[in-house]
């Protein structure tokens, strides 16, 4: 039986584990590239309010190389997977200053969890991070994740790097368990076509299932300077989140207030409905393409 969009946005009040991802293009600035802080400052506040609430929160963070941009004094998107490297080893200190003294703030702990492919592919090391995430949210803290750029090959995705952080989203909600993932974005969620390109491209406020022809709406390219994952990536996500058990909101992060209507029900964003895989194995999804 198909159930009311309505409905099913208001089971969103009862989720108590969260993972929200928020990309670069709605951490930094449109006419510099630099750190938004006042938007990151409200993120920081919202994601206190919630675990006020009684709810566990997972936060995704793109922004290393961007951070690193910005103390480097660089205007321009670097090239070579060298210097991206290298702007991400002074970025994610940065970004990661920012974050502690935010929550502290708040009087909250934020802890850092860098990743690489290698740690999902191997069965112990997988054991370790999931049980690292547990230990973690146990102690009340707040995990900021983020794929460590400075040693996985991004210019080599599926290989030995997660491709964006769409995707590494989903692992980790899938790894931890969780009951709800949150895309932040530059876009409002799924259409049917690109509607920068096609004005009569349709809004899809609810996919209960995730199809091929679902699949071929979405497209390779990012629609920022500063961002990595295409409509092809969100829904990439999708797919792992909602076969491992996760509901899955698109939503547009330019106003970061967005996650409060979310949770409150309203039909905001896309929302993917979960529909568990019994047989969802995390390694299977690791090196599909979409």
């Amino acid at each position: 039986m198909v159930m009311a969009e309505g409905s099913q946005r208001q089971k969103l009040k009862e989720k108590q584990r969260i993972v929200i991802k928020i990309g670069s293009s709605s951490l930094t600035h449109k006419e510099s590239g630099d750190l938004n802080l006042l938007k990151m400052e409200q993120l920081v506040r919202i994601i206190c309010d919630l675990k006020g609430t009684g709810r566990q929160v997972v936060l995704v963070s793109s922004g290393a190389i961007a951070a690193g941009r910005q103390a480097l004094h660089c205007k321009e998107r670097p090239k070579r997977l060298a210097q991206k490297q290298a702007f991400a080893a002074v970025g994610q200190a940065r970004l990661m200053m920012v974050y502690q003294k935010l929550f502290a703030e708040y009087n909250q702990v934020a802890a850092q969890v860098l990743l690489t492919k290698d740690t999902m592919v191997h069965d112990g090391s997988r054991y370790n991070a999931r049980n690292t995430f547990e230990e973690l949210l146990l102690l009340g803290t707040v995990p900021i994740v983020n794929e460590n750029d400075t040693v996985s090959t991004s210019e080599i995705p599926l290989v030995d790097s997660f491709g964006d952080n769409d995707r590494l989203s989903a692992i980790v909600a899938a790894l931890i368990g969780a009951d709800l993932l949150i895309l932040l974005s530059d876009i409002d969620g799924l259409y049917s076509d690109d509607p920068k390109k096609n004005r009569n491209a349709r809004f899809i406020s609810l996919v209960q299932e995730i199809t091929g022809e679902l699949l071929s709406m979405g497209k390779a390219e990012a629609g920022s300077d500063v961002g990595t994952g295409g409509m092809a990536a969100k829904l990439a996500a999708a797919r792992i989140a909602t076969d491992g058990g996760a509901d899955m909101v698109i939503a547009n992060g330019d106003k970061v207030e967005v996650l409060h209507r979310i949770m409150a029900g309203e039909e905001i964003g896309t929302l993917f409905m979960a529909h568990r895989n019994v047989d969802f194995d995390l390694m299977q999804y690791l090196d599909q393409e979409y």
